[in-house]
């Protein structure tokens, strides 16, 4: 019979700043609210997201909502900050924390449009995989995305990450449709492969 792991060996998953050289990700705060409505607003950002964000209440409620979340353990939300500048640009998240079975989402991520085709996205999956791999000791990292975003199909496979598959009729948005979602993952055993390869490609921006 399989023990499960004790309390005291669970992960730790407490709020914390990752710095890089284009990015800096900040636990999300209160403060950030206007700011984030300030970049967040543009209809593009939120094409794929089942519950979109369209005006600053609902950027303040996405905030208050990531905290709540927060506060019950289940997520780890945090704001995108351009180090050169200190401006904020987006905003990302650890999600579905699983403690005892080492596992977390990296998700909810939007950059703001000027900072897009830049390195600020790469750098910050890589930061939150390094983290969760050498830090939180995760033995799984899942991403997922809209099975018509092939967009962002795309970019979760250029991290690294590998396609799982499909789960049909997964979600209902707010437009009524009725999304199937993508899942990939990276495990702890392709992280230095994976590792390697996205410092290689932070080399060359």
């Amino acid at each position: 019979m399989t023990t499960l792991p004790s309390v005291s060996n669970q992960m730790i998953v407490q709020p914390v700043t990752l710095t890089g050289h284009y990015a800096q990700l900040e636990p999300m705060l209160p403060a950030h609210r206007g700011m984030l409505a300030d970049v967040g607003l543009d209809e593009e950002l939120w094409r794929w997201i089942p519950d979109p964000v369209h005006t600053r209440e609902e950027m303040f409620a996405y905030v208050d909502a990531a905290l709540a979340q927060q506060a019950s353990g289940v997520s780890l939300p945090f704001t995108i900050f351009e180090r050169a500048s200190g401006k904020v640009i987006g905003s990302t998240r650890y999600a579905n924390i699983e403690r005892v079975h080492r596992r977390v989402e990296i998700g909810w991520t939007w950059v703001a449009p000027a900072w897009q085709r830049t390195p600020v996205n790469s750098e910050c999956k890589y930061m939150l995989l390094r983290h969760a791999f050498e830090t939180l000791g995760c033995i799984r990292v899942e991403l997922k995305t809209d099975s018509l975003n092939e967009k962002s199909r795309k970019a979760i496979a250029r991290i690294g990450a590998r396609e799982e598959g499909i789960f049909r009729n997964h979600m209902i948005t707010s437009t009524g449709r009725i999304r199937h979602s993508v899942y990939f993952s990276v495990v702890d055993s392709e992280w230095p492969t994976v590792k390697r390869a996205l410092e290689e490609k932070l080399k060359r921006n």
